[in-house]
């Protein structure tokens, strides 16, 4: 019975040695396939929209700061002339915008330089068939030449 070995690489060295130990250990050239991915060409955007999220949340600091500051508000409130329902919203506000503005900034310029050297290399898929009796060996041989990921289809 035939089996299919997925694994992904990093562009490197240890791709090509993964490659010459599996044709050592029996594979054939043919049945050994490799694909390289395409590296993302768009810059990501930092807003999220109803459709697409990508985890990253722009409002955590800023609800953080705004109840910090809004606690401190209403409490030196209670000494000016407004109150403090009104101190308190005041801060508020300005610890959300503050804390949105500190991650804004930490998205726009500290995140931005490991978003673009993340995506400098591409990743390569190996697919390689095999014989059933033969899996493991090529299963440990890919885990042994630093795989990102290896999957098996029988």
């Amino acid at each position: 019975m035939n089996v299919q070995l997925l694994s992904t690489f990093e562009s490197n060295i240890f791709l090509e040695m993964a490659i010459s130990t599996i044709e050592k250990a029996g594979i054939k050239q043919e049945n050994i396939f490799a694909v390289p991915l395409d590296n993302r060409t768009e810059e990501r955007k930092i807003f999220d929209s109803h459709y697409r999220s990508d985890g990253t949340s722009l409002i955590d600091i800023g609800v953080a700061l705004a109840t910090a500051f809004s606690v401190i508000g209403a409490s030196i409130g209670f000494t000016l002339t407004w109150g403090p329902i009104y101190w308190g919203l005041i801060s508020a506000v300005i610890g959300f915008v503050l804390g949105f503005a500190i991650r804004l900034y930490t998205e726009k310029i500290f995140k931005k330089k490991k978003r673009l050297l993340r995506g400098e290399k591409s990743e390569i898929i190996l697919i390689i068939d095999c014989k059933d009796s033969q899996a493991e060996l090529i299963e440990k041989i890919l885990w042994d030449h630093f795989a990102l990921g290896v999957a098996k289809i029988t």
